[in-house]
């Protein structure tokens, strides 16, 4: 018996944790599929993941109100099934309404698959809204709260750093270089992984026992003169959790746009720059994925708070120096990222020409081997030559991708926030939430309503890009990062000890 009581909450952390890399895999699909849509409609790059988080919007509360009705496991089943469904409609973006005008923007019509895709999208916010209102408590009730609780919710975090790691970098490489021509189809086997996933992790979570210990408690009729609402410090968390999505979404976001924009306002890379982008943002995820396991390490040995003020204050100076470097600073791509000559042979072979012929042309570049494919050449680079003489216009756009591209140091900078970033959801939580009792469940939903920050702030940001530049519109970071800062400081003690928890 005793043994038993041993296991089941191991299997339970484990279950959670599966979760927690879960929730990440939907949410990082949409920034990068923003890509896609972007080079269609120029206004509409961050619209799909404002979508995704939206839906916390509508269903934080609720989800607070289901997991207290029909406990974690039941919440959790019935999230999955809704993820599954809007992993579907996604997918039926891909294969219909792209001949179908819905309405106009700026003159410009909008098809109806770009409607089907942010359906979507915002039916998968629903699924991860309800994920992430089941793994947080959870976690934090397995470790007893304090430091411990902390702790489970850092490693979990690192699984869903894992996760968030290879969704963009996956999608940049089934993308490539963002054409014309590329569409939702493009990216069609990652849904079907997606979908797959997402029936496997419902037959895992319907399989396994967890503990519900708070199960009902919303049906007692007492009533209540307090609500999670009354403790100070939970209201000033929540802004700061509004504020910390949108600072954990739009680094990586923006900087994936940044690298995709071959213009001079962007990095200017000319060639695989969407490739190059999605790469980028993947290490900005492994940062968080280190950062977290790290967090997993010592958040038994240092206070949340100490955590919080460190990486907040990091973060700032990053972000910082980011936007004051120069562009002109600049380093090598990195060769497993992306090398030239495979590359230029791939480009090459995938419109028409033979490995031979690919690789002759590599070693001494002769017009009459690619002269039969200019056409298909032009189109995959996605070439205007304005007058220019074609072959001359495709000779250039080889040449380039047969260099090493160059990337601007000040992204390194950006990257690395995912260190601080990494430990920033599992602090304010934690800190929001001591001493609730029995207002955590409710208090989880306020939380998953205020997710929302990471598809409104990015949004906005965003829209500064398209005004004042890609790195100045970082100063809205900083400013969201001086918030989280005073809330370590200052706005997270409890000032409400006197409201009865238990």
């Amino acid at each position: 018996m005793e043994t038993k009581k041993q296991k089941s909450p191991i299997v339970a952390i484990i279950t959670m944790f599966f979760i927690f890399a879960m929730i990440s895999f939907v949410t990082n699909m949409a920034a990068p599929f923003g890509n896609i849509w972007k080079n269609h409609y120029s206004w509409a790059g961050m619209l799909g993941n404002m979508m995704n988080f939206l839906a916390y919007l509508f269903m934080g509360i609720p989800a607070g109100k289901l997991l207290s009705r029909i406990g974690y496991k039941k919440t959790a089943l019935i999230a999955l099934a809704v993820g599954f469904v809007g992993m579907v409609v996604q997918y039926l973006s891909s294969i219909f309404g792209s001949e179908v005008a819905t309405f106009s923007v700026k003159g410009e019509p909008v098809m109806l698959n770009f409607i089907i895709y942010l359906l979507g999208a915002f039916i998968c916010g629903f699924c991860v809204c309800m994920l992430n209102t089941v793994v947080n408590p959870m976690l934090n009730l397995l470790g007893g709260g304090g430091n411990r609780g902390n702790q489970l919710i850092q490693t979990g975090g690192t699984l869903n750093s894992l996760s968030g790691t290879l969704t963009p970098f996956l999608v940049g490489a089934l993308i490539g270089t963002v054409t014309k021509r590329t569409s939702m189809s493009d990216v069609a086997p990652l849904l079907f992984i997606a979908m797959g996933v997402f029936a496997l992790a419902f037959v895992i979570i319907l399989m396994v026992k967890i503990p519900e210990p708070n199960l009902g408690r919303a049906n007692k009729s007492e009533k209540d003169k307090h609500s999670a609402w009354s403790f100070r410090h939970l209201v000033l968390g929540v802004v700061a959790i509004f504020f910390y999505v949108g600072v954990e979404v739009g680094i990586p976001s923006e900087l994936n746009f940044y690298l995709s924009d071959a213009s001079d306002r962007g990095a200017g890379i000319l060639i695989n720059g969407a490739l190059i982008g999605g790469a980028f943002a993947s290490f900005y995820w492994l940062c968080m994925l280190i950062g977290r396991f790290l967090g997993s390490i010592i958040s038994g040995k240092v206070s949340t708070r100490v955590q919080l003020t460190s990486v907040a204050t990091l973060g700032i100076i990053l972000i910082t120096t980011a936007i004051l470097m120069p562009k002109s600073a600049t380093i090598n791509a990195p060769g497993f990222i992306y090398n030239p000559e495979k590359k230029t042979v791939g480009i090459l072979v995938d419109n028409g020409m033979s490995k031979a012929d690919a690789l002759a042309y590599i070693a001494e570049p002769k017009a009459e081997l690619v002269e039969p494919y200019l056409e298909d050449i032009a189109d995959s680079f996605n070439i205007d030559n304005e007058g220019q003489p074609l072959d001359t216009v495709v000779a250039n756009h080889l040449s380039d991708s047969m260099k090493v591209p160059q990337v601007p140091l000040r992204i390194i900078f950006l990257i690395l926030c995912g260190l601080c970033t990494s430990l920033m959801w599992g602090g304010i939580f934690n800190l929001s939430v001591e001493g609730l009792g029995r207002y955590t469940e409710q208090a989880s939903g306020i939380f998953m309503m205020m997710v929302v920050g990471g598809g409104v702030m990015p949004l906005i940001q965003d829209a500064l890009a398209g005004v004042i530049g890609y790195m100045s519109s970082y100063w809205i970071v900083v400013a969201m990062l001086i918030y989280i800062l005073f809330y370590a400081l200052i706005g997270s003690k409890n000032v409400n000890k006197d409201i009865p928890t238990e």
